[in-house]
């Protein structure tokens, strides 16, 4: 689950990590009063307006309505007309890019709609670093990640000068340790205040997402101020879903709206959807069954359009939901149900597809695979429904059918 950049930094100063004043707005009014109180506060004449999607690179990132305004904007209050005059920059941004449609790197050609705005005090920079905590999969352990490129895209980073990421892993029993923050301050360049100001920073951020159970804490750019401070000018936080319910606090954070509403309406059924971009649906019940069914499908040169496992134990009406999605997607130019019966009976398979169908239609090809409890009564139900189907033997016929029809 991710959250907004506002509710990160939230939980980061609720934990005494320094991040800068600022105010969430959605509305036009909402962002013009949060100005003055900000420089007012904070004594610096510099405003920041950012939009607030589940994306990155929102500061490279243009709108389609207004496609010269950026998806973070400075202000300066100090220009003729003091304070007043910020307001009305932040009124006219505000309600261009309130509604409008937010294009990055991270969101795709359709973009993100922006609900909500995030008006954020200035920042003298000195320097700007990238620092994170995720977890490593194979180890099953946090790590930290760091790199003097701040404000550059890690995955950049990595492929163009990998020697600047410097890494430390965290024994989940000690912490980050006094010796690996201070060895990844001094790898940084950090000196002096900024030195320490660093490393207890980065001790407290391991420490954060220990707490959290999060996927992913990421600071970038990671800012050393003027004065020496160190300060998260920007959040990025992913949580581990399955550890949501410890942290009921955090689950309340989650906004739907940025999430797809296929995926949203296949958990409401007990179903495990993620969307894609390819053009074969895909109906398999088994996470393994269902990766190794893409993998096929990828192998004999398609695209799969989803992950959808509908689990061991689905019923006919949740087999029937799962037909609905796939076939609610227009990429979508071809469908492979791909069962195997141990729980799952493929008789109930057989029936929710054509229950699906008849409910729904059949627009595009569809190839069926069977096998395992109850096989041949499937098959007799597919036999005799009247259906336009094609039957497969196996995985790899499967594929192929489907891939050649969708064509």
């Amino acid at each position: 689950m991710k959250v907004h950049e506002y509710q990160a930094k939230a939980l980061m100063a609720a934990r005494g990590l320094p991040v800068p004043l600022g105010r969430v707005a959605t509305t036009v009014d909402e962002a013009v009063a949060a100005v003055r109180p900000l420089v007012e506060e904070s004594g610096n004449p510099v405003v920041v307006v950012k939009s607030q999607i589940h994306a990155g690179g929102r500061g490279k990132g243009r709108f389609i309505e207004h496609p010269d305004v950026r998806g973070v904007n400075v202000i300066t209050a100090g220009i003729e007309g003091g304070i007043e005059a910020a307001e009305g920059a932040v009124r006219n941004l505000a309600s261009q890019m309130l509604g409008s449609t937010l294009v990055t790197i991270q969101t795709g050609p359709g973009g993100k709609q922006v609900s909500r705005l995030y008006i954020e005090q200035g920042i003298d920079i000195d320097r700007e670093l990238y620092l994170s905590v995720l977890l490593d999969r194979a180890t099953s352990r946090n790590i930290v990640m760091a790199s003097t490129e701040g404000g550059t895209e890690i995955e950049v980073v990595a492929e163009e000068t990998p020697d600047k990421i410097l890494r430390e892993e965290i024994d989940p029993a000690f912490g980050l340790l006094d010796f690996q923050a201070n060895d990844i301050a001094a790898g940084l360049g950090l000196e002096g205040d900024a030195a320490r100001y660093g490393a207890r920073f980065m001790k407290a951020l391991s420490a954060a997402a220990m707490e959290l159970d999060t996927d992913l804490v990421e600071i970038n750019p990671l800012v050393v101020t003027k004065d020496g401070r160190v300060m998260a000018l920007d959040g990025k936080v992913s949580f581990e879903a399955n550890a949501l319910y410890r942290h009921p606090d955090v689950a309340e954070l989650r906004d739907v709206t940025e999430e797809d509403a296929a995926e949203l309406e296949a958990g409401e059924h007990g179903l495990s959807f993620i969307k894609l971009d390819g053009d074969i649906g895909c109906m398999v019940n088994g996470a393994g069954l269902a990766m190794a069914t893409m993998d096929i499908i990828k192998y004999v040169g398609g695209e799969p359009a989803n992950f959808l496992d509908v689990g061991g134990g689905a019923d006919q009406e949740q087999i029937a939901m799962a037909f609905k999605i796939i076939t609610g997607d227009p990429n979508v130019k071809g469908i492979f149900v791909n069962i195997f019966g141990g729980i799952m009976r493929c008789d109930t398979i057989a029936n929710g597809v054509v229950e699906a169908v008849k409910d729904v239609g059949l627009e595009v090809p569809l190839v069926v695979r069977l096998e395992g409890t109850n096989v041949e009564l499937g098959r007799q139900i597919l036999d005799e429904s009247g259906l336009d189907l094609v039957s497969a033997t196996d995985m790899k016929d499967g594929a192929r059918k489907i891939l050649e029809l969708s064509r």
